[in-house]
């Protein structure tokens, strides 16, 4: 627990920053929201790449397969796989987290054009990188959302699975402030633009980051780096990383929406 607190200490500034980010305030109409959702929904995607390396490190994915890693580790990545893959929807049916944030961003018009593309490209085993490259986004935020991406698989590549816990749990979940979904829910009753499955799907990843899915990953991490100070630095050190690439991205969607409002 003590070493859990040094890395909570570690990133309390850079997730103030994130939390009181100018973004949120700048956000003043459905147009605005549409922008925030075709860049935000790139995060979204490789969250599940984060997760994914998380599930194949820690359990057996292999055929045959053999009984593999701690137990406890391996029930609770499996338990985060089960709902970030195959929650239930605000229709009760099965559905994975990231296709919620589609329906979603279908339900308010926002432009699906570029991450349907994306993802079509890497069903035909196009590497994530070529696939990207070829998208139509202004130069700037281009970058900026590729350079995310990039921290996340380069993360993943050192399958350190301490280290790629750590940018899961402290990175990636819980960093949505409730202020946010006030501005969400406000637009969902105030205009005729329908954004009722945003507030679903942000409700309910709030509900699953607060309730379950953070303590299961902070026992997770707590199994990965036990009693080896090393690891428990590195977990800070990366986290800081992750906390300060998603305020470069959270910066790049403030700069897109202030921009379209000129």
């Amino acid at each position: 627990m003590i070493e859990i607190n040094k890395i909570e200490n570690a990133l309390q500034g850079l997730r103030k920053q994130l939390i009181n980010h100018d973004l949120y305030t700048n956000i003043k109409s459905i147009e605005d929201i549409q922008i925030f959702m075709q860049i935000h929904i790139f995060a979204v995607w490789d969250f599940m790449s984060l997760l994914k390396a998380l599930q194949n490190e820690l359990t057996n994915t292999s055929i045959p397969w053999t009984p593999t890693g701690d137990k406890l580790t391996r029930r609770l990545v499996n338990e985060i796989v089960l709902c970030e893959e195959s929650d239930y929807n605000e229709n009760n049916e099965p559905a994975s987290h990231f296709e919620m944030y589609i329906d979603a961003m279908k339900q308010i018009n926002a432009d699906t054009a570029k991450i349907e593309n994306f993802i079509s490209s890497l069903q035909k085993q196009i590497d994530y990188k070529s696939a990207f490259d070829v998208l139509d986004f202004r130069h700037d935020i281009k970058n900026d959302i590729k350079d995310f991406i990039d921290f996340t698989f380069d993360i993943i590549k050192t399958k350190k699975v301490h280290i790629i816990a750590s940018v899961f749990t402290f990175g990636r979940e819980n960093l949505i402030p409730s202020m946010f979904i006030k501005i969400v829910r406000r637009f969902n009753t105030q205009n005729n633009s329908n954004l009722s499955k945003f507030v679903y799907y942000l409700d309910r990843h709030i509900q699953v980051d607060e309730e379950e899915h953070g303590p299961m990953a902070l026992n997770m991490i707590r199994q990965l780096c036990g009693n080896d100070s090393l690891k428990w630095l590195e977990a800070q050190d990366v986290c800081v990383i992750a906390l300060e690439k998603r305020i470069k991205l959270w910066d790049s969607i403030n700069k897109e929406i202030l921009a379209n409002n000129t």
